[in-house]
């Protein structure tokens, strides 16, 4: 990924949780992007959260199954 800024993007992520998805926020997070970060499981989507606000970054969770 370049580095420029994605400020004021909002970028959906499913699967947000864990893997991929979690790596993803965290990375777009850094780079100013506004997340809405999508998975079933709660508490997991509330560490990334917790992670990513405390860099500083903005995200909000949708727990949800989307299967």
């Amino acid at each position: 990924m370049a580095k420029e800024a994605l400020i004021p993007a909002a970028i959906l992520i499913t699967g947000a949780s864990s893997g991929i998805g979690e790596e993803a926020a965290k990375q777009l997070a850094a780079r100013g992007a506004r997340l809405c970060l999508v998975a079933r499981q709660e508490q997991e989507l509330e560490r990334v959260q917790d992670d990513i606000h405390r860099k500083g970054g903005r995200a909000w969770i949708y727990p949800t199954d989307l299967t």
